[in-house]
């Protein structure tokens, strides 16, 4: 399996002391789970029952914090998963999230967060960087990321709730 969202190691004394002792788990995922991921956030709700029932709950409650829940926000940051959080909160313009993702070495949540958001050069960087899956991944986040903006911009749909 390709550790794809494996932070380079640093040492002990350019950490932060407070990031030394989170206790952030580790993103290793098989290809075919990043793809299934991106079929849930694209709305397969099968897969994304499949990730619940097979040991991705982090990938299952990260879609559902892509879709603005805040229960599930606060569950990736409480499980041990603040770095996924962080990449959704960068993704949706959060300036510190981003800084947050580099300090820590999250380079490819980092150029993914930032292609969400429209960055051409983080989309380069992914196209030469990353495997397709992560690639297709991407696209999955930032058009689900879209569907939201323009339904918050949206006078027909403002106020509904899905």
């Amino acid at each position: 399996m390709l550790n794809w969202f494996k932070k380079k190691q640093k040492t002990e004394l350019t950490k932060p002391a407070a990031f030394k002792n989170a206790n952030i788990k580790p993103l290793d995922y098989h290809p075919k789970v990043i793809l299934a991921w991106a079929k849930a956030i694209d709305g397969n709700k099968n897969l994304l029952l499949w990730l619940k029932d097979n040991d991705f709950m982090e990938l299952a409650m990260a879609t559902h914090a892509i879709y603005l829940r805040e229960e599930a926000r606060k569950w990736l940051i409480d499980s041990g998963y603040p770095h996924l959080m962080a990449m959704i909160n960068a993704a949706e313009g959060n300036k510190p999230a981003q800084k947050w993702l580099l300090l820590h070495d999250y380079e490819i949540l980092y150029h993914m967060a930032l292609a969400i958001e429209s960055e051409d050069e983080s989309w380069e960087w992914l196209g030469k960087n990353v495997t397709p899956d992560i690639f297709l991944l991407t696209q999955s986040i930032k058009k689900a990321k879209d569907q939201i903006e323009e339904g918050h911009n949206d006078v027909h749909t403002f106020g509904k709730i899905t």
